[in-house]
Parts: structure tokens; sequence; C-alpha cells
């Protein structure tokens, strides 16, 4: 087969109930169809904790597939002694905040240290105050945090060169680590305040902090390009890590084909916001039965980069069904006693002097000591500082280029992301202006001529 409908699928089947039908394509034409007297996902267990407690392989138990198997989700991997990039992707009440529950539950319970930004002003996942160690739920707050996360990863690429270790071993001498981003749509998107530095140190973590031994999840409402920081690197990073996908909005799917996340020519059968509902036209006069609207498919999702991505999957039930009126009981059941492992990140160790100014100086007089006390900082006066201290002498646009080039070279883009963070500019470098200074330097031989990797590669000299 080339194409699938499920739609008429379920109808040449003459199946009204479109969830019974289970479709999943394998390699090339081969797919298989499978009919069930209900869908097989409806009534799922309870998680427990030896579910989330992290095996010899670095995985924990999320849920199960329609067929039974498990539903693994990697939080390391013991063969290459890397964390992980995650991301989970759905729409509102597709189940998120509670599969952000599960893995925070996870690493506490296996020792894994996770630094939280919960930017939902803390409410998507409440029960995580006092269970993880750093917890944050303002987007200054998730910069100051992110900030530290790549200190961290960088102090530790430095020690571990130094001790000519190519790779992590765990708590030899450092804890694997996590920084956590629940609605990170919020960070990221187009006019937010901190969109650029937010995407670049995301995709920093993702590039060097995977090796040392600290990982980074996202989870966000949207899928595609402009919800996440415009950054097609940023992306590609997503795409090798461990994505999943909930319910999700009728304009996603386009995204994640196009961006490369669901394969070209396959397609995944849509989760329906209530399952089990048969749609008929009633006749002349015909009292419609009191349906049940309450959507009862939360949790139901596709692990795009798992072994199956094609596959519809659940997660087992985290946590009350009804909303609790405070703390949900069973969610601190499950994280248990005892404090979790790791330090809370000293916030204000990574603020600049420009933004310190900037929060000394707020009406209330309370902006200095925010972030370090854990309270909130005046989203104001951080957004007004969110540039950092410009130099007093100005530099030209090579001479930045020249300052900001790593050893090992750096993507166009992610150099005009470089160039727009230094303080050296009041306004965004032009691609063209860049582009026009790249090629002076090549001839002036400040820079090789790029080798086809779309690298702008520093003088080996």
């Amino acid at each position: 087969m080339k194409r699938y409908d499920h739609d008429a699928l379920c109808d040449l089947l003459e199946v009204a109930d479109r969830s019974r039908v289970i479709f999943e394509q394998g390699v090339g034409r081969e797919a298989i169809v499978r009919v069930y007297p209900s869908n097989p996902l409806m009534n799922m267990r309870e998680m427990r904790p030896d579910d989330l407690a992290m095996d010899a392989r670095g995985r924990i138990r999320l849920g199960t597939y329609y067929d039974g198997s498990p539903l693994w989700f990697r939080l390391f991997d013991p063969k290459t002694g890397n964390a992980q990039r995650g991301a989970v992707f759905g729409t509102t009440g597709a189940g998120k905040s509670r599969l952000v529950q599960a893995i925070l539950i996870a690493c506490k319970q296996s020792g894994i240290v996770v630094h939280l930004a919960d930017l939902k002003s803390g409410q998507s996942v409440p029960e995580a105050a006092g269970n993880v160690a750093t917890r944050v739920t303002t987007q200054y707050e998730t910069i100051l945090m992110l900030r530290g996360l790549v200190a961290e990863a960088e102090r530790r690429m430095n020690d571990y060169a130094a001790r000519g270790r190519s790779g992590f071993v765990i708590n030899d001498p450092d804890p694997l680590m996590y920084g956590i981003v629940d609605e990170a749509n919020r960070l990221l998107e187009k006019n937010a305040p901190f969109r650029d530095e937010a995407a670049y140190l995301i995709k920093e973590l993702g590039r060097t902090g995977r090796s040392v031994g600290v990982g980074i999840i996202i989870a966000a409402q949207a899928g595609h390009l402009d919800e996440l920081g415009g950054s097609d690197t940023l992306r590609a990073m997503l795409k090798e890590g461990e994505v999943i996908l909930l319910r999700w909005s009728s304009g996603m799917m386009q995204q994640l084909v196009g961006d490369g996340l669901v394969p070209r020519g396959e397609a995944l059968q849509p989760i329906p916001k209530v399952i089990g509902r048969v749609q008929r036209i009633r006749r002349y006069n015909e009292v419609a039965t009191d349906d049940d609207e309450d959507a009862n498919s939360q949790g139901m999702l596709y692990h795009l980069t798992g072994p199956r991505p094609m596959s519809m999957a659940r997660t087992f039930v985290v946590g009350s069904v009804a909303p609790t009126t405070g703390f949900d009981p069973l969610i601190l059941d499950l994280y248990g006693p005892g404090a979790p492992p790791g330090e809370v990140i000293d916030l204000m160790a990574y603020v600049t002097a420009k933004e310190l100014k900037a929060l000394a100086d707020s009406d209330d007089g309370e902006g200095a000591a925010g972030p370090a006390g854990g309270s909130t900082a005046p989203v104001a006066a951080a957004a007004a500082a969110a540039e950092p201290e410009p130099s007093t002498a100005p530099k030209s646009i090579a001479d930045r280029v020249l300052a900001l080039l790593p050893p090992e070279g750096m993507t166009v883009p992610d150099l005009m992301v470089a160039l727009d963070a230094d303080g050296h500019s009041t306004r965004p470098v032009r691609r063209g202006t860049l582009n026009t200074t790249l090629s002076t330097m090549r001839k002036e031989g400040l820079l090789p001529r790029p080798d086809g990797s779309g690298l702008v590669l520093p003088n080996p000299s």
C-alpha cells in the first residue's frame, strides 16, 4: 500500500467506532490491521514505583503499547555514557503534565538531579515542589537556570578533559543531571522576551551536555519550528533524542512530517479526544442519549523516536483521575519521602551586571534578592535587561566573529544568534551583512573558505 486513510478503512470494514481499528505500518508497503471489541488502551492500570525505577539499560516504563508491549523511555545510555535529549508534544489536556510528573518521579527514585522550570506559574506539576533540586516558575528564572546548566556542562567538560576522560560515568564523580522545561512554548514562541537566548542555551545543552551527563527535556503544546525558537539546529537535536507525541492539533501533523519526525508516506492513526464515541444521524424527533463528552484519551501517544514509532501506546495512570483540592496524594506517594538528589542552582550567580542593576533599581526593591530566594523576580525589569552589558568601545562585526568562534567552528545561523547576544550591537546583524563580512574575512586570510559543510571555520593558525 502507498496511502492510508483511517476513516476510509473503518468504513470498508464497517466499524463505526474508529478507535477499535488499529493500523500499523511496517517496512516498505507492509502493514497490519487489527479490529478489537473495544480500544485496547481504554483501561490502564495505575503507575507503580517499580515502573519508574531506571533499569540497567537506562530506561523507565511509562506505559504500554496497544498489544501489551512495554513503552520504554530512556533517561541514560550506559553504552555511550550519554544523557538524553527529549521532547514531549501535545495539545492542552492530552496528558503532558502527568507524563512530565512520571519522568520527575523516576529521576528522584533513580538518584538523577533535576532542575525544573514549570512555566505555567508552577501549576502544571505542583507536586514537584520539594522533590527536585531547583524549581523555577518564570521565564527569567528559567534563563538563569539554563545558564547554570550550561556552565555546569562546561565545567564537567573541562574537568574530564584534564582527567583524560572521553565519556561520562554516573556518580564518578558527578551525578546524572537533567534540565526539564514544562510549557516550553511560552519560552520559545515568537515575541517571547528571552526566545533567542533560550533556544541557544537549550541547543548548547543538547550539543555539549549530553556527553558529560547533563540532559535536557522540554514539553510544549506545539511541534512546529516557530514554537521552538526558530532554530533548525534545535529541531535536529531533538529528533535524535526521545520524542513523544500525544494528541495533536489539526495543523501539527504537516509540520511533523515536514520536520522529519514522521516519515513521508506514512501516517499516524489519529488520537480522538473521546475514545469510543460513535457519531450518527438522528431521525426526526429522535432523542439523543446523554453521551459522555469528557475527554478520555489522556496519555495516548506515539513514541516517534522509539523502536515502534507508528504504534499507538498509552501511559499508565499517574495520580488521581479527578482533580484534587490540593497536592495530589497519589502523586506525592509516588515521589516518596526524603529530599531530592542534588543542590539548588544559585541563580544569582548567573545574573549579568546589567540585569542585576535593573533588578536592584526596580520599584519594589526586592528584585536583586528574588531569584536567589526562589521568589518571583520582577519580570518587567528583567525583560528590559535581557541583553548582555554592551562594551563601551564599539567592535566591528569581524572582531566579534573572531571573538565568538569556538575551535570546532560554528554554523552561520548559530553565529547570528551569538552575535545578537554578545552585547556589542543595539540591533540584530542581518544575514546579508554577516555573509559579506565573512567573505571579506576569507579574502583577507582571517578565515579559510567553507568546506561545504556550512561551517564558519576559525583560522587554524
